[in-house]
């Protein structure tokens, strides 16, 4: 069965020259003009992707993102990439730091658009395709990582990961010790040779969120100055003073 995008812009125009996109490579798109609708349809269709718009009527992107991310279920572990016309550093980091999985900027090539919906969608491949099935877990300390379930845990409670963030989550445990550029993550996580590099920093940022005691001070996934991030699968564990008694 094709895979189903949901398309949310309020402009026609962009709304049918995607749709024809995602048609010609086969899949079934179908739009949605606000973020109401974007919603409801995200729960009674049940796509397998969203192409949403910041720029809404009534309720705006970031917020439809936001109710995604924050709903129950399958709803909130939904790929979004987000289509929009404000391409500052702010407005994309603001943009993935609601729980979007990419980011493209207005004026776009709908090819490259939909080469990316491709892209999101392979990483997100149903349980049990291709050679990732016969993996066993990935474990290290208290985290855990599932990639032919593509579930991930941590003290044995499941984390709400997106796409993006278990892709990078499982990268990591796969290759523990070696330190990434984020132009190396790039091409081997999203499996891009461009893009914005800011997408991997709040990626980073957002994993860390999830799997670090202090996600400011990570001690899994670590900060290689100079180089960029490595996991560390044997972190430093805290020293207890001992505790001296008096004579």
């Amino acid at each position: 069965m094709s895979a189903r995008v949901l398309v949310v812009d309020d402009d026609p125009t962009v709304a049918e020259v995607v749709g024809d996109y995602l048609r010609r490579a086969g899949m079934e798109p179908r739009v949605a003009a606000d973020g109401h609708t974007a919603l409801r349809l995200a729960g009674t269709w049940r796509p397998d992707l969203v192409v949403l718009d910041v720029m809404l009527p009534g309720i705006d992107g970031l917020e439809v993102c936001r109710r995604l991310r924050d709903a129950r279920g399958e709803q909130a572990l939904l790929p979004v990439i987000m289509l929009t016309a404000l391409g500052g550093e702010d407005d994309r980091v603001l943009g993935l730091e609601t729980g979007a999985d990419d980011y493209v900027t207005k004026p776009f090539s709908p090819r490259e658009l939909s080469l990316r919906v491709q892209a999101v969608l392979r990483r997100g491949a149903a349980p049990g395709a291709g050679p990732a099935a016969a993996s066993p877990p990935l474990r290290s300390g208290r985290i855990e990582v599932d990639v032919a379930s593509r579930r991930a845990r941590r003290d044995g409670r499941e984390l709400s990961l997106t796409v993006r963030e278990f892709d990078l989550l499982a990268f990591f445990m796969s290759h523990p010790g070696q330190a990434f550029t984020r132009a190396e993550l790039m091409k081997r996580v999203w499996g891009w040779s461009f893009g914005d590099q800011s997408t991997v920093t709040v990626h980073v940022r957002r994993v860390r969120d999830k799997v670090e005691d202090e996600p400011a001070s990570p001690l899994l996934l670590r900060t290689v100055r100079g180089i960029g991030y490595c996991w560390d699968a044997d972190p430093p564990r805290a020293v207890t003073p001992p505790v001296i008694s008096n004579p």
